[in-house]
């Protein structure tokens, strides 16, 4: 037993939410062979038969499922699909349309994992008698000795870290919560994989939004809702008309590439102005803010400060982080003051506190100052 499930591992049933990949099917592996009474359970999440065009080889794809099925197969454990496709409609792309078209950019995977996998899937896995859901992140869990909280805490393989889409999990979520390859590297998942003969271990890593699985997120938007939003003016940052936009939900924050404008400098995306419906753009220096306010702020490995502290604040997943004070705003929200500034601070996406290891809490991006 590895060290990551044997500090996991809760006794009982453990369901496993398998995505067809590697890592999820690796985490049932780890688990299986630890002793554990194990379940496979994949999400039909997305119906793709709307737009008449199959895809593979990405999460929730039926060739996904099929994968799943096999690697269950291999392992000699029962395995079930559930249809949450009515869930994901409402809570991951119907959020997702919706904040595109009021000039944010969202983050769908965060949601996912709080609604479909660890709301909805984990509801049914306790039905089923289970006592814990595990999934193939690469993060940790640990118990704080000193307060009883549960923290949560990078992966141990910072290149393969994705604690960033799990920070609005509630302490009841992560006490469900099993990551078998937290303490693990992907070089190590793949062999193991080999080793054991599972049928995907080649299968190359999904990097696309599950339901935009060609990347083209502005043809989703048409298809899904008619248009990307009225057109309106391109200004600067003086309010000097350079053109026409083609409906904001086409647009994010740092974009350079696609603007059609005749213009010798080159000008980026540094603001979408829903109230106006203009879209603000400027040379590189004018991306760079200090301050942002983020909503829906869930403190996850401490409590909420009374005081403000410093942090490691990351605005994106690809983000290294930059140290910041962090102040709380009444209700649940929070202001972030960067000791430098950022590049293309972007309103609906993440903002992820960190102090070392721990992730200590994590909010939606509602304005930039």
């Amino acid at each position: 037993m590895t060290a990551a499930v044997a500090a996991s591992a809760v006794g009982g049933r453990t369901i496993v939410a398998m995505s067809g990949g590697v890592d999820s099917s690796v985490a049932a592996l780890l688990l299986k062979e630890a002793g554990e009474d194990v379940v496979g359970l994949s999400m039909q999440l997305y119906d793709r038969t709307r737009d008449g065009r199959p895809v593979y080889g990405r999460c929730c794809s039926p060739r996904d499922l099929h994968d799943a099925r096999l690697v269950a197969d291999r392992l000699g454990i029962p395995f079930y699909v559930l249809n949450l496709e009515e869930e994901f409609q409402r809570e991951v792309i119907g959020r997702f349309l919706a904040e595109y078209r009021a000039g944010r950019t969202p983050v769908p995977c965060v949601q996912c994992n709080s609604g479909p996998k660890f709301r909805h899937l984990a509801g049914r896995a306790l039905m089923l008698g289970a006592r814990s859901v595990a999934t193939g992140h690469y993060a940790r869990i640990r118990r704080d000795p000193a307060t009883g909280r549960l923290q949560l805490l990078r992966g141990s393989d910072s290149s393969r870290d994705q604690s960033y889409f799990l920070f609005d999990l509630s302490q009841a979520q992560l006490a469900l919560a099993v990551f078998p390859l937290g303490e693990m590297r992907k070089d190590e998942v793949r062999r193991l994989a080999v080793q054991r003969d599972l049928p995907n271990a080649d299968k190359p890593d999904s990097q696309d939004i599950c339901f935009v699985p060609d990347g083209d997120y502005r043809e989703f938007i048409r298809r899904e809702t008619g248009d990307t939003g009225a057109p309106g003016e391109i200004v600067d940052a003086e309010g000097t008309l350079l053109g026409r936009h083609r409906g904001l939900a086409g647009y994010t924050v740092g974009q350079r590439r696609g603007l059609g404008l005749p213009s010798e400098r080159r000008l980026y995306v540094i603001a979408l102005d829903p109230q106006t419906n203009r879209l603000i753009v400027g040379e590189d220096h004018e991306q760079y803010r200090s301050v942002l306010v983020a909503d829906h702020v869930n403190w996850v490995s401490m409590a909420r400060p009374a005081e403000p502290l410093e942090a490691v604040a990351r605005i994106r997943s690809t983000h290294r982080g930059a140290r910041a004070v962090i102040e709380t705003l009444p209700g649940d929200s929070m202001r972030v003051v960067f000791h430098e500034p950022q590049r293309a601070i972007t309103p609906g996406q993440a903002v992820v506190l960190y102090r070392d290891e721990q992730l200590l809490a994590g909010g939606f991006i509602r304005e930039v100052r």
